[in-house]
């Protein structure tokens, strides 16, 4: 099915494991514009990982399972789409990168352009894609180590970076800063804004660091029990007084304000915003 709205969009998905009984994703809705970053938070189990699967069309296209509803990217269903087509429309990044390094490179510079090169681009495409995602992500100096000997966080940031080398048109990233430090998550943070505010790319950001996407994020999605609990403008969503009852940590910012308001106290929100920075 082809049509004229651009976007990676998910129309009532419905998504069933192999051999399970019921279904780990349950009438999602959800759609993703170029430039623009929308955020998804839930409680443990609520199908977030599952989620990122079936808009990276590896479910049910490599790991099997049964999906309802239409995924389709810039109009055209997934299921209509080779896997290495999808692959080059949409980039994905897991919470654990050594499911991703490729373990057949002898550098971090090697290993960004890995995908790339798989692509078939010319030489120098690929050096100035590579020098550009490590730069994004200010691990340049990375780039003569060997990939098999990065800590946890570093290998998260060349996980990230040999993604992006790839240019895809929709990033799908699952808790992309699980292993980062404050200043690595401030990193990924930079560059997610750098990539979106060129208006090329939309990013499906999953993620329960709630300051990242009170940054990023124009919609946040709450899932829980593997159906869309709640979804509306970040602010909102961020900022309603239920949301740590619904499984999901509050922004600094937030958390903040409800404190000085039961004090008794207000401050300006662009005070509050650079305090919890």
């Amino acid at each position: 099915m082809t049509g004229d709205v651009r976007g990676l969009v998910l129309a009532g998905v419905r998504y069933r494991y192999a051999g399970a009984t019921g279904h780990a994703l349950d009438g999602v809705d959800i759609a993703v514009r170029p430039g623009e970053v929308v955020g998804v938070v839930g409680p443990n189990d609520a199908g977030k990982s599952t989620l990122c699967l079936v808009a990276a069309g590896l479910a049910p296209g490599t790991i099997g399972g049964t999906l309802e509803g239409s995924v389709t990217i810039d109009g055209t269903e997934t299921r209509e789409q080779k896997p290495y087509q999808h692959a080059q429309q949409t980039g994905v990044l897991f919470q654990n990168p050594a499911t991703q390094l490729s373990g057949t490179t002898r550098s971090v510079w090697e290993e960004v352009a890995f995908g790339p090169r798989n692509l078939g681009l010319p030489l120098g495409e690929v050096v100035d894609r590579v020098e550009a995602a490590l730069a994004a992500l200010r691990i340049a100096q990375l780039g003569e180590r060997d990939p098999g000997r990065l800590s946890g966080g570093q290998a998260q940031l060349v996980a990230l970076a040999s993604v992006i080398a790839l240019g895809p048109r929709y990033l799908v990233l699952d808790e992309p800063t699980s292993q980062l430090d404050p200043r690595g998550t401030r990193l990924v943070g930079d560059a997610l804004a750098e990539i979106a505010v060129s208006g090329d790319t939309g990013i499906l950001l999953v993620e329960h660091k709630t300051d990242l996407l009170a940054r990023l994020a124009a919609r946040v999605v709450i899932l829980n029990g593997g159906r869309t609990a709640w979804a509306g403008a970040a602010a909102t969503v961020l900022g309603d007084a239920s949301l740590r009852s619904r499984g999901v940590e509050p922004p600094s910012a937030v958390r903040l304000r409800n404190a000085l308001a039961a004090a008794g106290l207000s401050i300006p929100d662009d005070v509050l915003a650079a305090a919890a920075t």
